[in-house]
């Protein structure tokens, strides 16, 4: 009964002739409709644990003066814009996928645009902001505390939200006014800036010109400025001169590089699936962008938190968690 329900409301979305549409339908992931249940069981598991990763993350390190320096507080940063990012998508994806309720008004939708692409180009400057971070500590660990002051901390965080917000507010604005006349129905699970531009039926060359100049400003220089400074660290720690201090410095910096790798990853490619990746089949490209939304927020609190010892500790002593090997018995016994 819900799949004739639904098939009915896609099959009027098609018919319609209003080109400006007030609602529109999220089909969910083309082609796999009807494991739609079964997908949904993981994404929701993987949404609960970036919430409770994430809150975890936030409590310790907020509770914990000795916390307060530079790379836990865009740490604190990060956490706050990947919870943002993947509660504005998860809950209508799962309502989608429990009760076939892909109808989203337009308010809804634009809505959606703006969270996800503002504050996904904020996680990218909170990565660069990271990175330069460890930079001064490493290659310049005497004047750390004098360049990464509180003031300074806040001010970078604050450049870094106004940019996400100033360049992706005309986001809503460009899709807005877009005659659909093609039809009101939209292959994806939520909310993209090209999901909808691609069912408009007038020019947008230019709209599209926007959003790839705002990408490459945002995701792209971030990247290269990323790579930059890493070279500038690796450059920095072969010349150190014992093994031991070799080693412990790239520790450090480990658990960034293994965030960065699991957050850009599926984020560049489901951005260049949009544009040049014609012959990816829809169903791997969508599953990849809900990757992309889901897992970073899972991965990045539970990276930090496992490899870092200073978080790992401080949340042992918070929840008395016992850090020790358990012998079978005392597993069973707990």
């Amino acid at each position: 009964m819900k799949s004739i329900l639904k098939l009915t409301l896609v099959m009027s979305a098609y018919n319609k002739t209003d080109v400006h549409p007030s609602t529109f339908i999220l089909v969910g992931i083309p082609g796999l409709e009807a494991a739609h249940l079964w997908i949904s069981i993981p994404f929701c598991v993987v949404y609960l644990l970036a919430l409770l990763a994430n809150f975890s993350l936030l409590f310790i390190i907020k509770t914990d003066p000795s916390l307060h320096e530079p790379m836990y507080l865009f740490l604190c940063m990060l956490a706050v814009a990947d919870l943002i990012v993947c509660t504005t998508a998860v809950p209508k994806l799962l309502s989608l996928f429990w009760f076939n309720d892909g109808e989203i008004r337009l308010e809804a939708f634009l809505t959606q645009v703006f969270l996800i692409h503002s504050c996904s180009t904020m996680e990218s400057g909170f990565f660069l902001a990271m990175a330069f971070d460890r930079y001064v500590a490493i290659c310049n660990p005497l004047r750390h505390s004098m360049i990464l002051t509180n003031t300074v901390i806040r001010e970078m965080g604050l450049a870094i939200v106004l940019r996400g917000t100033v360049l992706l507010s005309p986001h809503p604005f460009l899709l807005r006014w877009l005659p659909y006349c093609k039809t009101s129905v939209i292959s994806h699970t939520y909310c993209e800036f090209m999901a909808l531009i691609k069912i408009a039926c007038a020019e947008t060359r230019i709209r599209r010109a926007y959003s790839l100049i705002v990408a490459f400003l945002t995701g792209g220089v971030d990247f290269i400025l990323i790579i930059c400074s890493y070279v500038l660290i690796l450059n920095t720690v072969f010349h150190l001169p014992s093994k031991d201090a070799r080693l412990k410095t790239l520790g450090t910096c480990g658990s960034h590089v293994l965030v960065i790798l699991v957050s850009y990853t599926p984020a560049f490619f489901s951005f260049l699936t949009h544009r040049f990746g014609h012959h990816v089949a829809p169903h791997v490209h969508i599953f990849v962008a809900n990757i992309y939304l889901l897992v970073p927020p899972m991965v990045n609190p539970i990276i930090y938190g496992v490899r870092t010892k200073r978080i790992r500790d401080r949340f042992h002593n918070k929840f008395n968690i016992w850090d020790g090997p358990l012998t079978l018995p005392e597993v069973f016994s707990r």
